[in-house]
This record gives C-alpha cells, sequence and structure tokens, in this order.
C-alpha cells in the first residue's frame, strides 16, 4: 500500500506544472517534508496571513480559532485540528499545491506558478505566497491541534 502511494505521488509529482520553489520541493507520499526555507516558520505571522482577507483569503472558505474574525467560511474543512489531522509535511504541500493531492479542489495553489489559467497581470510569475509565508502559515497550522477528551 505504502509503495503504492509513493508512485502515485511521483506520477503526481512528473505530470504537474513546477512550484515557485521546485529546486527545494521533494515530494514523497503525499508531503513536502523540507521546509521552503531552511527555517521554522512564525506562527503569529502565519494567523495574521489566514486572517487577512487581502493576502491568504483562507476564511473565505475555512472557519477556524478566528472569534475576531465574522463570516468565515463553510465550503472547506475547519482549520480547527489541522495540526493533528495532518503532519507537517503534509499540510505544507496542501498549502502550495492542494490539486497535487485532490485535483479537484478548489483550494488555490498559493505557491505554484505555472500551468494556471486566467491570471492576473500582477499575479503572473509570482506565488500567492512566497515560501517565507508558507511557512509561516504551516507553523500556524500546526499549532492547531485537537484537543484529548481527558
Amino acid at each position: 500500500m505504502r509503495a503504492a502511494r509513493f508512485l502515485a505521488s511521483l506520477m503526481l509529482a512528473i505530470a504537474m506544472p513546477a512550484m515557485a520553489t521546485a529546486d527545494a520541493t521533494v515530494l514523497a507520499d503525499d508531503a513536502v517534508a523540507q521546509s521552503l526555507t531552511g527555517n521554522a516558520g512564525d506562527p503569529q505571522r502565519g494567523r495574521a496571513i489566514i486572517a487577512d482577507r487581502q493576502k491568504g483569503l483562507c476564511l473565505l472558505c475555512h472557519s477556524g480559532p478566528f472569534p475576531e474574525e465574522p463570516l468565515q467560511g463553510n465550503l472547506a474543512p475547519s482549520l480547527e485540528g489541522a495540526g493533528s489531522r495532518w503532519n507537517e509535511g503534509q499540510l505544507r504541500l496542501r498549502l502550495m499545491d492542494n490539486k497535487r493531492i485532490n485535483p479537484e479542489s478548489i483550494m488555490p495553489a498559493y505557491h505554484r506558478i505555472e500551468g494556471l489559467n486566467r491570471v492576473g497581470a500582477t499575479w503572473r510569475d509570482r506565488p500567492v505566497l512566497n515560501a517565507a509565508e508558507i511557512e509561516d502559515v504551516l507553523a500556524f497550522l500546526m499549532g492547531l491541534k485537537a484537543e484529548k477528551a481527558p
């Protein structure tokens, strides 16, 4: 089973367009284990990116632990407990390009620049989030652990 998942992810890596930091991107199973920057992200900056409706746009589709933010989305899973549902590498890949996991996903590719359609001129040849911002969002999401019942 593990070999089959590895082969499937390898085939996806070959078939899908390159990510913005292709030289640092190594897919294994359904994850990108290596940090894109070599450093841990800042969870406070990550939280700010997620809550920012001009930058991350996450709350258009997701809800989460942001009581001060009105009108959170319900099209995608809640961000609550994200750090318990996926490991760091799995979350990193989902942030970078969720279509590698689910080709039918409506989640935008936050760190892919090739193979996109109808991209505005100001966004051409640059990702929505740079490598440091991906790591910041990841650091925040990894801190969202599901509470265990006593």
